[in-house]
């Protein structure tokens, strides 16, 4: 055996001591490999691969190195010692891994430079196509075009290169993040009525000698990601900390916090349990098993998988309805329902942008003097509650505030029933500045989706540190020039259905609001309005004939589109959303 064998072993048994028990597997990076997530014993973990970076070699040109450089990148989360190695001591001074993580594509290519290739000092470039960039708080952020970044490399005296400048950050492939990170779901709270969580979509590194469950759980112990900041919260009291999580002899996470927690207030342990809970089984962590918490040994709170408790999540009111000639109906399973009982329900002109508040307790609609809101139910009158000849559509929020956007004074407003006064306006920086021309208040109670233009989504959320202010605002798609966003409409508490007219015809996008992954959903008609409730998406088509009313279609499981009503419907409608 040679003596660069002995030491990989060596190297192999090291890293294989260290691994055990968190289900990773070691791999060299200058070395093929694929990835192989199967066999993971313990069912509070994932398995993955962990790479073992290789020094700089005398006899390496500057492309092995340049490509060494970034492969010790790619481990120095696990190993931080290789990296510094091809630096000089200057660079290393001067280099830090904090800040955001550039994620390329796999084809990396390294331009060499023209000069001679005896020169002391050379500089190339590494291209490739960017895929994102991954935050510090674990915002994943996709991204596209050409990246290109110049490296300075000097020869040294007992061979091969140095980099004598390197850019704060680290560099990884997409192969390198898919490895390493896994895509998380954190639960926080609604932060104004911690009546419900919410979810925050993030990328965690996983470590050699820790659990993945151990993983979520302390960063849970953090605030939530830079969208959710002020506007979530959490039952975990500052100073927690999370001892240990284990599986016990009868197959039961136990988890083990220490810190301020008073084992005699009760009176947030269903909260705790509640983030604890959906943030490790909704990453496929100890899934349909039973949860127990103590705090510093002792006893807190515990969960049963067979507990049939939905309110963290709730959606309240399943129930469908669409609009025909300025009345509101019921949907049933077979089609066409019943008018809504109050004076929605009574066909009148000039009402326009319908929207059910929680529970189905109110409708309000849009007029060219203002919104009004009338009960569903008899006896019961519309009433002007914001004026204005320039809102835009109404929005309910689950509180059962209603929100809009005053477009001539610009101002996002917000009326109360329950403070029995007109509406408030609530501080927006930066959207004031905007053409605003949809809000729409998500069913969390949170995030805030804002259409600006004809081109452009943007995504905010409902902060309230220091009072309410919508904010946080970030850009989520943007279309081509001659485009038309048409439409948007939650989904559910992660995706938004954002429909687009083309030259070209019309694209309906599904739009994961934690990664911006887009999923294009087929159209047969060509639609005018959308309304969705987790696995149920309606949609109101463009009448096929001048003068020919539009029809109310349903999308199926198998993504062809079915008519629910054939005619004479305007808009269709779920709670909230």
């Amino acid at each position: 055996m040679t003596r660069i064998r002995r030491l990989w072993v060596v190297v192999v048994l090291a890293a294989a001591v260290v691994c055990a028990g968190s289900g990773c597997t070691v791999i060299p990076v200058s070395g093929p490999y694929t990835m192989n997530d199967a066999a993971g014993a313990d069912p509070l973990t994932k398995p993955f691969q962990r790479m073992i970076a290789t020094s700089p070699q005398p006899g390496w040109g500057i492309e092995q190195t340049i490509r060494g450089l970034q492969a010790a990148m790619a481990a120095y989360a696990d190993d931080p010692t290789v990296l510094p190695q091809y630096l000089t001591a200057e660079a290393l001074k001067g280099w830090t891994p904090s800040g955001a993580v550039t994620v390329l594509d796999d084809h990396l290519q390294v331009d060499l430079p023209e000069q001679d290739g005896a020169a002391s000092a050379q500089r190339v470039t590494l291209k490739a196509k960017q895929v994102a960039y991954i935050e510090e708080d674990g915002t994943y952020v996709p991204q596209s075009g050409n990246w290109g970044r110049p490296f300075d490399l000097v020869k040294v005296k007992e061979g091969g290169y140095r980099v004598s400048g390197l850019p704060d950050g680290l560099i990884l492939t997409r192969s390198d993040v898919e490895r390493a990170y896994r895509p998380t779901k954190l639960y926080y709270l609604n932060g104004s009525t911690q009546d419900r969580l919410v979810v925050d979509n993030v990328r965690l590194r996983l470590k050699p000698a820790e659990t993945y469950a151990k993983i979520i759980l302390e960063r849970l112990l953090k605030q939530p990601s830079g969208a959710l900041v002020g506007a979530a919260t959490t039952a975990f009291p500052p100073g927690t900390k999370v001892e240990s999580v284990r599986s016990a002899e009868d197959e039961s996470v136990v988890i083990n916090l220490s810190g301020p927690l008073d084992l005699l207030d009760l009176s947030g342990e269903d909260a705790l349990m509640a983030q604890i809970r959906y943030s490790l089984n909704n990453n496929d962590v100890a899934k349909g098993r039973s949860i127990s918490v103590l705090v510093d040994g002792e006893p807190y709170t515990s969960h049963h998988p067979n507990t049939d408790d939905q309110r963290w999540l709730d959606n309240p009111g399943n129930s469908a309805y669409y609009v025909s000639n300025g009345a509101v109906h019921y949907l049933t399973k077979d089609g066409p329902g019943g008018a809504v009982a109050g004076p929605a329900g009574e066909q009148r002109q000039g009402y326009s942008d319908f929207a059910i508040s929680k529970k189905g307790a109110y409708v309000a609609a849009r007029t060219s003097t203002g919104i009004s809101v009338a009960p569903l139910a008899q006896g019961g009158q519309w009433q002007e509650v914001i004026q204005g000849t320039d809102l835009t559509p109404p929005s309910w929020h689950r509180d059962g505030s209603l929100w809009t956007f005053d477009r001539k004074n610009r101002a996002v407003l917000r009326y109360d029933p329950a403070a029995k006064r007109g509406p408030e306006t609530v501080s927006a920086p930066g959207v004031e500045k905007l053409d605003v021309t949809n809000l729409r208040v998500a069913r969390d109670g949170v995030r805030v989706v804002v259409t600006t233009g004809k081109n452009t989504v943007w995504l905010g959320a409902l902060t309230v540190m220091g009072g309410l202010e919508l904010s946080n605002l970030r850009s989520l798609t943007t279309t081509e020039a001659g485009d038309e966003i048409r439409d948007a409409a939650w989904r559910d508490d992660e995706h938004l259905l954002v429909l687009v007219q083309t030259k070209a015809g019309q694209i309906l996008n599904e739009i994961d609001v934690g990664d911006g992954a887009v999923v294009e959903i087929p159209l047969k008609d060509p639609l005018q309005a959308l309304a969705a409730l987790n696995e149920r998406v309606l949609a109101e088509s463009e009448p096929e004939k001048k003068g020919q009313g539009s029809k109310l279609l349903e999308l199926n499981e198998d993504q062809s589109w079915t008519s629910k009503i054939d005619s004479d419907v305007e808009t269709p409608l779920f709670h909230l959303g």
